[in-house]
């Protein structure tokens, strides 16, 4: 393996965290167009690609952090406190709205919120030693855990698991891999995982439900997630969860596919070479992915075994064309956007997710309802630009936008300063 910076792999990440802000932060739920929402169960959206491809990318990006495959002790601690600061991040983001520890209301309760904030994400993102790092980050996991398991009421029903958290796991178990495994126990290990998880879905009965079915609520994971995540699973469902346990097994085989590409562009060959591998490696995956569908239906929400080949297969086709592009072409115009973005994503996968919950509790008069209050967010929404468009759609997605050219300058004045920021 060699060092090399892949400038198409931080484009590629920086469009889809893009991606992933646009779609979380609509100006209303209620009016979205189509390709900015989920599928409703089976199939694949634009949206349902965004959390896969993370997934890839940070694997693909293991074998560039990691050329030498050096494991050791250290290398494990390393490993180790970066996936609990990851996992703590996602986590304190499903604690903020509960934080409430001496009964205060209104913007006292936010300064409170907001200094726990600031202390946590210093904790988890501050540069230390290995020993602080360490210590913080067990630190942190301990109290949030403690906190939701405790058995005081704001507490006792908080999500556990997210996206943030998924991606520790799924991050923690590839780099074990990478380092321990060469290139055909990696594909190995990713096989029995697809089809282990496609044969306990498919084949494994359901306590209390029957035979084994693929339905919201009634299948393998569903009855997993309720009986160790009880009360502590996403909160429109409550009786499983889009980011459960069982569904993590095939996210791991998704990162492990990402680390393979990631081995192929950072082996030492003629980079056209690279570029064909990757590419050719992704259209077999679409086609696979489109035959397993006919028995394993392509499910964002169960991850399941045809939606990780057909996710990771779009993303190794898609990375190539960049990489062809920009890495072999030389041609960068036009991807500095996505860069600023693509080099800092914690930032904005922590800080974006929490100043709309800071907008929302700071309030203002209602324009129309005397004696009433409105979150400023809301305000800003209906008052600000919902009246400058016919479309309610229209609207939504300018909201969006505007949050992303929010954060493109904050992560525009962070890249002209070298600020540069990781777990």
């Amino acid at each position: 393996m060699i060092k090399e910076r892949l400038t198409s792999l931080d484009v590629f990440r920086g469009f889809t965290i893009i991606l992933m802000t646009i779609v979380n932060n609509p100006g209303s739920w209620s009016s979205i167009y189509p390709p900015l929402e989920h599928a409703e169960w089976n199939g694949c959206t634009p949206t349902d690609l965004v959390f896969p491809f993370f997934i890839f990318i940070m694997g693909t990006a293991v074998p560039f952090a990691m050329p030498n495959k050096t494991f050791d002790g250290a290398t494990f601690n390393k490993i180790l406190v970066r996936s609990l600061r990851i996992f703590c991040l996602g986590l304190f983001l499903n604690f903020f709205s509960r934080l409430d520890f001496f009964g205060l209301e209104g913007i006292p309760l936010l300064l409170e919120k907001l200094v726990l904030t600031f202390l946590v994400a210093y904790a988890l993102l501050g540069t230390f030693s290995p020993k602080i790092k360490t210590i913080l980050a067990f630190s942190v996991f301990a109290i949030l855990l403690f906190l939701a398991y405790s058995g005081l009421p704001a507490y006792q029903d908080v999500r556990i698991p997210g996206v943030l958290q998924r991606i520790a796991i799924v991050y923690f178990f590839s780099s074990l891999l990478y380092l321990k495994g060469n290139m055909n126990t990696q594909i190995i290990v990713a096989a029995i995982l697809l089809l282990g998880y496609w044969a306990l879905m498919t084949l494994v009965p359901v306590p209390g439900f029957g035979a084994a079915n693929l339905e919201k609520g009634t299948n393998l994971g569903a009855y997993i997630d309720d009986l160790f995540l009880h009360n502590h699973m996403y909160s429109q469902t409550k009786t499983w969860d889009p980011e459960g346990i069982l569904s993590t097994i095939p996210a791991i085989a998704t990162g492990i596919i990402g680390m393979l590409i990631g081995q192929q562009l950072n082996r030492d060959l003629p980079k056209l070479l690279r570029f064909k591998k990757i590419f050719w490696i992704g259209v077999l995956l679409v086609f696979i992915a489109n035959f397993y569908n006919l028995v394993f239906p392509i499910n964002k929400s169960l991850w399941t075994s045809s939606y990780v080949l057909y996710t990771a297969g779009l993303a190794s086709i898609i990375l190539s064309v960049l990489y062809y592009i920009i890495d072999i072409k030389d041609f960068s115009k036009g991807t500095k956007l996505f860069l600023i973005w693509g080099v800092n994503p914690m930032i904005v996968f922590f800080f974006s997710g929490i100043l709309p919950r800071v907008l929302t509790m700071i309030k203002v008069n209602h324009p129309e309802l005397p004696g009433e209050q409105l979150g400023f967010q809301s305000f800003f929404y209906n008052y600000g630009i919902v009246p400058l468009f016919e479309n309610p759609l229209n609207a939504s997605l300018a909201f969006a936008l505007f949050y992303v050219t929010f954060w493109s300058v904050i992560l525009w004045i962070l890249y002209q300063n070298k600020l540069f920021y990781k777990v």
